[in-house]
């Protein structure tokens, strides 16, 4: 622990709380149009093309990083705090 190697801060209240509603919308936006991105592919066999593995293979990574960073990062903002801890 070497003391000022982080420095920080005083952000205003409303500061954390408009950044966590636009997380909150832009997570949940990314993982609803991911998710048509995937049951698209999912359903229509026309599109499951060699080419199109790749789109789908981001399309998956992005739907899992939105669903799981999203909700963490808005409580984040919420609390305005690291709610996960040191360790977390």
């Amino acid at each position: 622990d070497i003391p000022g190697a982080f420095p920080t801060m005083d952000v205003p209240d409303h500061a954390h709380y408009v950044i966590g509603v636009v997380i909150l919308i832009v997570g949940i936006t990314v993982a609803v149009g991911n998710f048509l991105v995937i049951y698209t592919f999912w359903r229509s066999r026309s599109l499951q093309t060699p080419d199109n593995i790749f789109i789908i293979n981001l399309a998956i990574s992005d739907f899992l990083m939105s669903i799981t960073q999203a909700p963490v990062f808005f409580t984040k903002s919420l609390h305005k705090c690291w709610i996960l801890g040191k360790k977390g």
